[in-house]
C-alpha cells in the first residue's frame, strides 16, 4: 500500500531539497557547454572570523563553524557576514552551504531554505510592490496543494525554521536612503523587494531566522545587525594544491602544473584567487589539449595577461578540432583574436553599455543590438539567469563573473575607433572622486532616517577600478603586439600615451595629498586604498618611468599600509614601485593576506627596509626563510614585526639569525605565534648576543619554564633591553622565579610583562625580592594569574622599599572584591 504524504509543510520542504540540489549540483563553466559537478571540484578557501573591530579571530576549520556559535560577537544579530574580494569564492561558498543543505548534510535546524542574489533587486520598477509571500516562493518555487496557506502560516510561525542566503549586496544599484517609503514590519503589507530585504536582514521580518550575506571587502554594516562576520583569504598553498589534483585527473599535468607554479611566486600568489586560479588552469588544459606545447604563463603574468588567456579559450572553442583531428603545432593567439574580434567587439561593447547605465544584467533586446547572434552565445562569454524571471525562462543574461565584464569594458574602449582618444579615461575620473567609506544603508529600518543623500548607483566602484586596471594592461607595450593586430597602430600608440600622461600626472597628485606625520621612525605617509588600485594598474602598464615617478614621489621614509586588504599577488605590484627607490624605507603591512608568496615578491625590496613590519599576515617558516636570507645579507633592518602568524621553532631560529646578524635590530615582535621552548631557546640566545635589541614582544607562544629559563640568563646583564613580554607562554611559578633571580642582575628592564601566565604565591616571595631591589623596573604586569591575597601581600610590602617602580598590574587574580580592597592604599598596586 502506497502513502500518500498529504502534510504541505514537509512536502514543501522536500520540493526545496530537490529544486535546491538540482540548482547546486553542478558549476556552470564556459556558458553552458560544460558543466563540473560541485563535489568534485569545490575546494575549501581560508575563512578568517573578526571581531567587531576587524580584528582576526585566527581562521574557521570547516563551513559547519561558518553557521556555528564559533566567533559570534553580537549574540542578538541574525546575519552572518561574508566578505572578500572579486572572485575570492564568496558565491560557491554560497552554492556549498545550499547545496549540503538540500542533502541534509548542513549542521542546522532550517527545514526551509530561500538563496537570492542581491542583483535581481534591481530589476524591479520603483513603483513595484509584492508581499514576504510572494518573494519567499515566486523567487524561488510554490507550495504544491497548500490551500490554506499552511507553508506561509508555519514560516510566520517559526522564522527559526528559515535559512537566507543573499549573495553580492554590494551590487544592488539603488540607494536606499532614496526611499521614503516606511520600515516594513508586517508580512503582509506589500512593498518594494528592496525594502522586504532590508526588514528582512534587520530582523523587522521573520525575526529569528538564519541568514548569511555576502559582498565585496570594503563594504561595511553596522555591527548591531552583524552576527558574526568572516572573511574570505582564497587558496592557502595547502588549498591550491587539492586544487591541483581535483582539476587534474593526469599525473603529467599534475606535475608540469606544480612545477611551473613553484617556479613563479607571482603566478601562485595570483592563483590564491580561486577565480583567476581556475581561468589559468582551464586555460591551460584547453589549450594544452589544441596545442603540442601549452605552459603557463612567465612569472610577470598579469590580470590582464589571465583574461586574454580566458578569452583566447573562448575563441577557440568555436572552432575546436574534433577529438580524432592531431593537435595543431603552434599556437599563435593574434591569429584567433583576429578571427573572433567580430563576437568579441560585440561582447566588448555589451559589457561597457552595462558599466555606462550601472548594471550587470543585459536583455535579449540589448544583446541582438550589439550585433551578438546564438551561436555567439555559446561561446561562453554570457550566461543566463532564470532567477530573475519568475516565469523561469532566461530573459536576462550577465557575464560569467562581474571581472570578465570590466574586462571586456576595457576591451571596448581600446576599440573603439570613432569616440575621442581621451575618452579612456572616463572611468578614472569617477574612481579618483571622493567618496565617504562605503556602508550597507540599514538606517531605514534601524533609524528610520530617510534623510536625502547624493545618488550611488553602487555600494561599490571595484568593477570600474577593475575596468581601468585591464586598460592599463591591454595599452601596455607587452601586449602591443596582439593589440595592433586588433586596433589601428596609430590610436594605439595615441591612447598609450595618454594613459601614461595621465597615470604620472595622477600619481604625483595622488603621493601629495596623502596624510602625513612624524613619528618616532621619522616622517610617515599613511596610504590610502585607492593608491593600492594605483599601484596595481601601474604593474599592469609595465612602465618603468611611471613605477620610477612613484618611488621618486614617496617622499616619506616610512609607508603605512595596514588593513589595505594587500594580497600576494599586490606584492608584485609594490614591490614594482619600491624597487625604483633609492633611500631606505620602513614598511608596515600589517594585518593584510600577503601570505608566502607575497613575502617572496617583496624580496628585491627588502634590501632597502629598515622597517618590515609584517603582522597578521598568514605567513609560515618560508617566509622567514626569505626575510633571513635577505635582511642579514643587507644589515639595515631596525624593526621586525611578525605577530600572528604561522611560525614555527624552525622559523623563530631563523628569527634568532636575524637577530644576532642585523646590529641595528631594535624591536622584534613575534608574539602568537607557535613557538615553544625549542624556538623560545633559539631567541634568547640571540637576544643575550645582541647589543642593539631593546624590545622584544613574545605573547601568546609556548615557550613555558624551559624557554624563560633561558630568557632569564639572556636578561642577567643585557645592556639594552628595556621592554619585554612574556605573557601567555605556560610559564609556571619555577619559570617565574627563575626570570626574577635573574632581573636582580639586570639594571636595564624598564617593562615586564608577565600576563595571563600560570604563576602562584609560590613565585611571589621571589618577585617581591625584585621588587625591592629598586632595578629601575618601572612597569611589572601580572594579571590574570593565580595569586592569591597572600602572594600579594608579599608583593605590597616590596613596593614599601621601591620608589621607582610606578605600577604591579594584578588584575584577574584569584582575590576577592573584599580582599582587594585590603590593599587600597598602595596605589600602585592596580585591580582594575
Amino acid at each position: 500500500m502506497t502513502v500518500v504524504n498529504t502534510d504541505p509543510i514537509s512536502r514543501y520542504c522536500e520540493k526545496l531539497r530537490h529544486e535546491m540540489s538540482r540548482d547546486t549540483c553542478f558549476i556552470m563553466s564556459y556558458g553552458q557547454r560544460e558543466e563540473t559537478r560541485l563535489d568534485e571540484l569545490y575546494t575549501d578557501t581560508l575563512m578568517e572570523p573578526l571581531n567587531d573591530c576587524n580584528d582576526s579571530l585566527g581562521f574557521l576549520e570547516s563551513l559547519d563553524q561558518l553557521l556555528g556559535d564559533h566567533a559570534v560577537f553580537n549574540p542578538q544579530g541574525e546575519t552572518i557576514y561574508v566578505v572578500g574580494d572579486a572572485g575570492v569564492g564568496k558565491s560557491i561558498l554560497l552554492q556549498k552551504l545550499q547545496n549540503l543543505w538540500s542533502k541534509k548534510e548542513l549542521e542546522t535546524d532550517a527545514i526551509f531554505l530561500f538563496k537570492f542574489r542581491c542583483r535581481m533587486f534591481s530589476i524591479f520598477k520603483d513603483t513595484e510592490q509584492i508581499s514576504l509571500r510572494d518573494l519567499l516562493f515566486k523567487y524561488n518555487c510554490y507550495p504544491d496543494h497548500d490551500p490554506d496557506d499552511e507553508v506561509f502560516d508555519y514560516i510566520l510561525r517559526f522564522p527559526e525554521k528559515v535559512f537566507f542566503t543573499f549573495d553580492g549586496y554590494d551590487e544592488i544599484q539603488e540607494d536606499l536612503e532614496q526611499m521614503n517609503e516606511p520600515e516594513v514590519v508586517s508580512p503582509d503589507v506589500k512593498a518594494h523587494p528592496l525594502q522586504l530585504l532590508i526588514s528582512l536582514l534587520c530582523g523587522k521580518l521573520l525575526k529569528g531566522s538564519q541568514k548569511v550575506l555576502t559582498a565585496r571587502t570594503g563594504i561595511d554594516i553596522q555591527s548591531k545587525v552583524i552576527r558574526k562576520k568572516v572573511a574570505l583569504r582564497g587558496f592557502s598553498p595547502a588549498h591550491l594544491k587539492t586544487y591541483i589534483d581535483l582539476h587534474f585527473k593526469e599525473q603529467e599535468h599534475r606535475e608540469l602544473v606544480s612545477v611551473q607554479l613553484d617556479a613563479s611566486p607571482h603566478l601562485c600568489g595570483l592563483c590564491s584567487t580561486p577565480l583567476f586560479c581556475w581561468i589559468v588552469f582551464k586555460s591551460f588544459r584547453h589549450l594544452h589539449t589544441m596545442h603540442d606545447s601549452f605552459h603557463l604563463p612567465e612569472t610577470d603574468i598579469t590580470l590582464t595577461g589571465i583574461f586574454l588567456l580566458l578569452s583566447e579559450v573562448f575563441l577557440t572553442r568555436s572552432a575546436s578540432p574534433a577529438p580524432s583531428l592531431l593537435k595543431k603545432s603552434t599556437r599563435c593567439a593574434s591569429e584567433t583574436f583576429k578571427g573572433g574580434l567580430r563576437p568579441l567587439a560585440a561582447f566588448a561593447k555589451l559589457a561597457l553599455q552595462g558599466m555606462e547605465r550601472g548594471s550587470f544584467l543585459c536583455s535579449q533586446e540589448e544583446i541582438t543590438e550589439c550585433g551578438l547572434t546564438e551561436e555567439d552565445l555559446s561561446l561562453g562569454f554570457l550566461r543566463g539567469t532564470s532567477e530573475y524571471d519568475a516565469s523561469g525562462s532566461a530573459a536576462t543574461f550577465e557575464f560569467l563573473h562581474i571581472t570578465l565584464q570590466s574586462f571586456l569594458a576595457a576591451f571596448a574602449l581600446v576599440l573603439d575607433e570613432q569616440a575621442a582618444a581621451s575618452s579612456i579615461l572616463k572611468f578614472f575620473a569617477e574612481c579618483s572622486r571622493k567618496k565617504q567609506s562605503s556602508c550597507l544603508r540599514f538606517d531605514l529600518c534601524i533609524s528610520g532616517s530617510t534623510k536625502p543623500s547624493e545618488k550611488t548607483p553602487f555600494a561599490t566602484n571595484e568593477h570600474l577600478q577593475f575596468t581601468n586596471l585591464f586598460l592599463c594592461g591591454l595599452l601596455s607595450k607587452a601586449h602591443s603586439g596582439l593589440m595592433e593586430h586588433l586596433v589601428s597602430p596609430v590610436l594605439l600608440k595615441k591612447k598609450r600615451a595618454l594613459l601614461k600622461s595621465y597615470l604620472s600626472t595622477s600619481v604625483k597628485s595622488h603621493l601629495h595629498g596623502l596624510p602625513t606625520f612624524k613619528g618616532s621612525e621619522g616622517k610617515k605617509v599613511h596610504v590610502l586604498p585607492n593608491f593600492l588600485w594605483t599601484l596595481r594598474c601601474i604593474f599592469e602598464t609595465g612602465s618603468k618611468d611611471i613605477a620610477q615617478v612613484t618611488a621618486k614621489g614617496i617622499t616619506a621614509g616610512f609607508i603605512k599600509l595596514g588593513y589595505c586588504n594587500v594580497c600576494s599577488g599586490d606584492c608584485t605590484a609594490l614591490n614594482f614601485v619600491l624597487q625604483h627607490r633609492q633611500k631606505h624605507l620602513g614598511l608596515d603591512m600589517d594585518n593584510n593576506n600577503i601570505g608566502d608568496y607575497g613575502v617572496m615578491q617583496l624580496r628585491p625590496s627588502f634590501s632597502k627596509m629598515t622597517i618590515v613590519r609584517l603582522c597578521v599576515n598568514q605567513l609560515s617558516d618560508s617566509s622567514i626563510e626569505v626575510l633571513a636570507e635577505e635582511l642579514c645579507k643587507h644589515k639595515v633592518v631596525e624593526v621586525l614585526g611578525l605577530y600572528n602568524n604561522h611560525i614555527t621553532d624552525v622559523g623563530a631560529k631563523l628569527v634568532a639569525q636575524i637577530i644576532e646578524e642585523c646590529p641595528k635590530l631594535r624591536v622584534v615582535k613575534i608574539g602568537k605565534n607557535e613557538i615553544s621552548a625549542v624556538g623560545g631557546k633559539h631567541l634568547a640566545r640571540a637576544i643575550q648576543k645582541s647589543t642593539s635589541i631593546f624590545d622584544v614582544g613574545m605573547w601568546g607562544n609556548s615557550i613555558g619554564d624551559e624557554g624563560a629559563e633561558a630568557f632569564a640568563e639572556a636578561l642577567r646583564h643585557h645592556p639594552k633591553l628595556t621592554n619585554l613580554s612574556l605573557s601567555a607562554n605556560g610559564i609556571t611559578s619555577k619559570g617565574g622565579k627563575c626570570l626574577a633571580e635573574a632581573l636582580k642582575e639586570n639594571s636595564v628592564l624598564r617593562i615586564f610583562w608577565l600576563v595571563q601566565n600560570e604563576l602562584t604565591d609560590d613565585a611571589a616571595p621571589r618577585l617581591a625580592e625584585l621588587v625591592q631591589a629598586n632595578t629601575g623596573l618601572s612597569h611589572l604586569w601580572l594579571i590574570s594569574n593565580q595569586f592569591t591575597v597572600d602572594g600579594i601581600k608579599h608583593l605590597a610590602e616590596a613596593l614599601a622599599h621601591n620608589s621607582a617602580l610606578k605600577e604591579i598590574c594584578v588584575k584577574g587574580n584569584q582575590l576577592s572584591e573584599e580582599e582587594e580592597k585590603e590593599f587600597l592604599a598602595e596605589k600602585r598596586l592596580r585591580f582594575h
